[in-house]
């Protein structure tokens, strides 16, 4: 006889206790992309940390509480609203931007969020026969593989001692990047569940070890910035306890509009690669919990399309940057097989919470940099080996020369301008980031190369 396989598909909810640990696991493996955004772009933290969580609240019910997926901070964005701030002639201070700066990039933010629900009033009209035609597996999957090796980077220089730092951050990062792995691995039953949660607890106690035998040059653990608590919008005392967070609200600029709104058309592959990955996942998990039941993740991507658009428009409202749905947390999802919607919408209220509570935020924040290193060698590495799942289960024909020069060029050119060019290529006056430029242009070749060919009988 055989076991039945632990897993929580997107509809059944865990118990209490369980459910809480797995909402922590999953505001852990958001938090530092999210937060990085904000501090690269000057966006407020607690701002930004507030918006993914009401945003992803937003999006489980404009998607019908169907789409196990956690709404965060994008990165396709960095260079548009860089080159926007500098150029309006704003710049950080204490790491922060002026509160006038954002809420000029907060009006392109939420006419960004257009793209994405055209984009998904399209797909919901044109049917599934069309998105398939314009998105197969041969551009979804690399598309998937490089979100995963372009932040291969990141990951490792996250892992690694940075100038001046001692060679112990590479027994934390490896700590709890081994930790992780062996705990997904070999951990059996609920435990089982909480890889990257117990890993990350392990590595933060590696580092705390190391802090108490060497002394404060061996302190890996973080300060929440001071300018952080500066502009809360309302706060008891000093702010040390409770502050809210510092919401701004858009200031009309078609110059915000012209630099970001375009940077949208990145997201759409990404997101809709994503969705691929879940339908192969969550039927999986069916699958082997013998359910009978077909979850139709991909029926599901015009709305998911609409939600982004929407998400994009609430975080840009209340002064967070634009996002998009996250690999890390759809990775958590794959390795820990909690696919549960009600987790995410727990994880959503405590990121919320915790933007409100100094103290907690000051916690999170405080993870070590070598820490979170080790959790995204494993997470940004299974969101490539995710690319492939879909290769696989959409059975994508690699000795077609057709497929083979579409994935190729989608590869070749998203690796290379992110390691080249720094992740943005100057094309014609226009930065073009490296996810987005692959994916239109595989895109488009996968388009011209189809032109003659002739549809498989059925």
């Amino acid at each position: 006889m055989n076991k039945q396989r632990i897993g929580y598909l997107p509809d059944e909810r865990p118990p209490a206790g369980k459910l809480l640990l797995y909402a922590l696991q999953q505001v852990i493996v958001m938090f530092p992309a999210t937060i990085a955004v904000a501090l690269i772009t000057g966006f407020q933290v607690s701002t930004t940390l507030f918006a993914s969580g009401l945003a992803t609240i937003c999006f489980t019910f404009i998607t019908g509480k169907k789409l196990p997926l956690y709404y965060g901070s994008s990165f396709a964005y960095l260079s548009a609203i860089s080159g926007l701030v500098a150029a309006q002639g704003f710049a950080k201070v204490d790491g922060i931007l002026p509160t006038e700066a954002i809420r000029i990039a907060q009006f392109g933010i939420i006419a960004s969020g257009l793209i994405s629900i055209a984009a998904g009033l399209i797909v919901k009209f044109a049917g599934r026969d069309f998105v398939e035609k314009i998105l197969p597996a041969s551009v979804t999957g690399p598309v998937a593989m490089i979100i995963g090796l372009t932040l291969a980077g990141n990951a490792i220089m996250d892992a690694a001692p940075a100038d001046g730092q001692s060679q112990v951050v590479w027994m934390v990062s490896l700590a709890t990047l081994l930790a992780t792995v062996l705990l997904s691995r070999y951990l059996k039953g609920f435990l089982g569940q909480l890889p990257l949660l117990i890993g990350a607890a392990f590595g933060c106690l590696v580092a705390l070890v190391i802090y108490l035998i060497g002394g404060d040059g061996y302190n890996l653990f973080r300060a929440l910035p001071d300018g952080a608590l500066a502009a809360s919008a309302w706060k008891i005392g000093d702010g040390s306890i409770f502050a809210l967070p510092a919401f701004s609200f858009p200031k009309v600029s078609w110059a915000a509009v012209a630099a970001i709104m375009p940077i949208a058309i990145a997201t759409i592959p990404e997101s809709t690669a994503h969705v691929y990955q879940l339908d192969i996942y969550v039927n999986d998990v069916a699958r082997e919990k013998g359910s009978k039941k077909k979850y139709d993740m991909v029926a599901l991507l015009g709305r998911n399309l609409v939600g982004d658009g929407i998400c994009d428009m609430i975080s840009g409202v209340i002064g967070g940057p634009a996002g998009t749905n996250y690999g890390e947390n759809i990775s958590t999802m794959a390795i820990t097989r909690v696919f549960s919607v009600h987790v995410l919408i727990v994880a959503s209220v405590i990121a919320m919470i915790m933007s409100c509570f100094t103290p907690l935020i000051k916690i999170i924040y405080g993870i070590p940099i070598a820490v979170i290193g080790g959790l995204e060698i494993y997470l940004f590495g299974a969101i490539a080996a995710q690319g492939i799942a879909i290769l696989i289960d959409k059975k994508c024909d690699m000795f077609s020369a057709k497929n083979i020069a579409v994935i190729a060029c989608i590869i070749t050119f998203g690796l290379g301008i992110n390691y080249a060019f720094g992740g943005t290529i100057n094309f014609f006056g226009l930065g073009v980031p490296a996810v987005a430029g692959a994916a239109i242009f595989g895109i488009v070749l996968n388009l011209l190369l189809s032109i003659g060919e002739k549809k498989p009988a059925k």
